[in-house]
């Protein structure tokens, strides 16, 4: 099984799924984590999907499940309508690629995220500001968490933002032909939660899990829930 997303995203669903026997990879995209973070490219879903699908070729991985959060969820879903025959099922968490750029460039958590990011350097005060609204309950971040991604925002390269060019996607959505497993918070302020129907509406095979009192990380929030349902969707599809 192949984790797709940052691993600042605190998934802790790798041992749970290790313990039933998958495979687990978590994959730093470039521009984030301790990847590479090139200045001279266009940080656009091609450019992702390019890297991801190289990645596979690289390990020699001809089809796996590919599971992400927000930008994750949206490389995913690129991945697997560019490159379907790699694609076995995918698990998205609040995915993005759903709806026009200008709509999550309003929501609350990408324009903080935005505001915060472009002053500069970061502390762990001001990365709280922003990983305080990934979640319904803040309380659950802790001190370690916020110092190990302020470090990594720092190296973060300067045109990350204004590159990242995402189209909408709900218009291939109908061609996906692999299983897809979802998983949206109501008060999520980073993805409009309405994108859960979008999958509904158009995807073949499709189910999502929309929870209430729960932000942009479901896997965090509902970590219990979230584990048991991906483990019976990877065992039963």
């Amino acid at each position: 099984m192949l984790v797709k997303g940052s691993a600042s995203n605190n998934f802790g669903c790798l041992g749970y799924f290790s313990n039933a026997g998958y495979r687990n990879i978590v994959l730093d995209l470039p521009g984030f984590g301790r990847s590479d973070k090139p200045a001279d490219v266009q940080y656009n879903l091609d450019f992702f999907v390019s890297a991801l699908n190289g990645f596979l070729q690289a390990l020699d991985i001809k089809s796996c499940t590919l599971l992400g959060n927000s930008l994750g969820g949206a490389i995913a879903l690129g991945q697997a309508l560019k490159h379907p025959s790699t694609v076995e099922r995918l698990i998205l968490m609040a995915p993005g690629g759903v709806e026009e750029r200008e709509t999550y460039f309003a929501m609350e958590g990408i324009r903080k995220m935005v505001e915060v990011y472009s002053q500069g350097p970061m502390g762990v005060e001001q990365m709280r500001t922003v990983m305080s609204l990934q979640l319904y309950d803040a309380s659950q971040l802790d001190d370690a968490i916020l110092a190990e991604c302020a470090a990594v925002a720092v190296t973060q390269p300067a045109n990350l933002f204004s590159t990242m060019m995402v189209p909408n996607m709900t218009q291939q959505l109908s061609e996906l032909s692999c299983p897809v497993l979802g998983f949206w918070g109501t008060d999520d302020v980073f993805n409009p939660p309405a994108g859960t129907f979008k999958f509904l509406d158009n995807v073949p095979q499709a189910r999502f899990l929309m929870l209430n009192r729960c932000g942009h990380w479901v896997q965090v929030e509902h970590q219990s829930l979230f584990n048991r349902t991906c483990l019976d969707f990877l065992a039963n599809g």
